[in-house]
């Protein structure tokens, strides 16, 4: 199950909670458990151990008396001694036993059922202590009766001593063995309870370091989980200094993971933005270029093509006049001829390339129809078609089988194209494979044009399409930069690549309508 960022510190706080809480639930149980265990040991057991040793005190001074009444010659002295005892000891000692009696049920109240059946035994001692006492205050009474005469009848009353003194005997066994008991389970209850307040102890300081190492555990959980933070606050702060290149690249599903994405995704479309704004800065700054470029060769261009042209028509009659002139040798008409031909192949190409700069200067906007791009492609081939196959260059049409339309002005499209295939003718000089292709490509249409040249270098392809760089001798370089700009012209694009194995490929990418 995945857990949010918030519901896993919810849940580390919430463990630390109920550690402590277990902590305090356990000191309380444990308190209540010993409060319990001091109750019955304060006000039960001391009391009913009271009480025994108060029975066991007014026994032993009943047994003393009665001894003394026995030995105790004088009448009158034995008529007092009885009269006192009569009066003294049996309502103090029917008191102190109905009292521990009594306790020891009021006791049961608050025993705790490991302890009950302890005090329903103490509180059946003091019952039959009672019962056994009502015959030994009978005996002792029949033995009252014989000593009050004046002439007691000593052999009667000697058995009767002898029974009083059988019952003081085993009454007084039974009250000190409840009283040793009762002390015995005191001691031993205290015992236990001193054990279980240092285990108690113990527990508790377990348990608090427990509890404390839980709260570490879980503040270190909740810092771990937190820490991706600082990160992506460094992240955004080296994104305001303008380094685009920051990336968090946090795994996870949780809050931070999630931000840490998309803070990379909007990272990378910044770079991608700075890279385009770059991009277009140098476009615009060739394209700036480009325009004065184009306004000092039109204006060149102007002042140039005029005197060219007059230059062209006067050799043209020059060459007339050299037809009927006379030489004194076939050798100097020869000379004069070839050196005619230079000037006339010098001028036409400086008109040439007058034509070419005035082309840049002025290239006017495309007239966009929907074109079938085969059929142009298919004109070009045609028109190339002779001076082609003079150069050995075997085309290869890879042609879509379907009608592939663009939005296209037609006469610039087949000047790109033309100057693709030229371009391609030339790069093979002593031959080889010219492929073209067309097809569409994600709402758009490709058209290839690749030969199998020598390819480009690493300086030539950074420069390729900028005005005046040409890596044919004589070239103007204006050809491959006026092509690229028709083709942004039509919203497309031109770009180079190596052939497949080698050479050069071009690729033009143009809308679909």
């Amino acid at each position: 199950m995945k857990l949010s960022l918030a519901t896993r510190i919810f849940l580390g706080h919430a463990a630390v909670l109920l550690t402590f809480g277990a902590v305090s639930l356990f000191s309380v149980t444990e308190m209540h458990r010993n409060q319990v265990e001091i109750r019955l040991v304060s006000e039960g057991y001391l009391h009913l151990a009271q009480t025994a040793a108060a029975i066991e005190t007014f026994h032993k001074n009943q047994g003393k008396d009665i001894t003394r009444l026995h030995d105790e010659k004088s009448a009158d002295t034995r008529r007092a001694m009885i009269r006192l005892a009569r009066q003294y000891f049996p309502p103090l000692m029917g008191e102190k036993l109905a009292e521990g009696r009594v306790k020891a049920k009021e006791v049961l109240e608050f025993t705790p059922s490991s302890e009950v059946a302890f005090v329903r035994e103490v509180g059946a001692k003091f019952e039959e202590l009672e019962r056994r006492y009502t015959e030994y205050a009978e005996v002792s009474e029949s033995v009252f009766k014989v000593l009050e005469t004046d002439a007691p009848d000593w052999d009667a009353a000697e058995g009767r001593f002898d029974r009083v003194t059988q019952l003081d005997n085993s009454i007084g066994s039974s009250i000190r063995l409840l009283h040793a008991s009762l002390e015995s389970r005191i001691l031993e209850r205290v015992n236990q309870a001193q054990e279980r307040e240092r285990r108690t102890g113990l527990a508790i300081i377990g348990l608090s370091v427990v509890a404390i190492a839980v709260g570490l555990l879980a503040t270190l959980f909740a810092a771990r989980s937190l820490r991706p933070v600082q990160t992506l606050i460094e992240s955004v702060s080296r994104i305001g200094r303008g380094d685009y290149s920051a990336q968090i690249g946090l795994k996870g599903d949780d809050e931070i993971a999630v931000l840490s994405r998309e803070f990379d995704t909007m990272a990378s479309s910044l770079r991608e933005r700075e890279a385009q704004l770059k991009q277009k800065q140098q476009e615009l700054l060739r394209a700036e270029r480009l325009a004065a470029v184009g306004r000092i060769s039109a204006q060149i261009s102007h002042e140039v093509r005029n005197p060219l042209s007059s230059i062209g028509l006067n050799a043209e009659m020059l060459e007339d006049q050299l037809q009927r002139a006379t030489f004194s040798s076939p050798g100097e008409a020869k000379e004069a001829r070839e050196l005619l031909g230079a000037v006339m192949r010098e001028v036409d190409r400086l008109t040439e390339i007058t034509e070419e700069y005035l082309k840049l200067a002025r290239l006017p906007s495309p007239s966009m129809k929907i074109e079938n791009v085969n059929e142009v492609l298919d004109d070009v081939l045609s028109f190339t078609r002779e001076e082609l196959e003079r150069a050995r260059v075997e085309v290869v049409r890879e042609l879509s089988t379907e009608p592939v339309l663009a939005q296209a002005d037609e006469g610039q499209l087949r000047q790109v194209l033309l100057n693709l295939v030229r371009n391609g003718r030339e790069a093979m000089a002593g031959g080889g494979r010219l492929t073209v292709g067309t097809r569409p490509l994600n709402g758009e249409v490709e058209i290839s044009v690749a030969d199998t040249g020598p390819g480009l270098t690493d300086e030539a392809r950074a420069h390729l399409f900028e005005p005046f760089f040409s890596t044919k001798p004589g070239g103007t370089g204006l050809g491959l930069s006026l092509s690229r700009q028709i083709v942004q012209a039509h919203g497309g694009r031109l770009e180079a690549a190596d052939g497949d194995g080698a050479g050069t490929r071009f690729l033009i990418h143009l809308p679909t309508p």
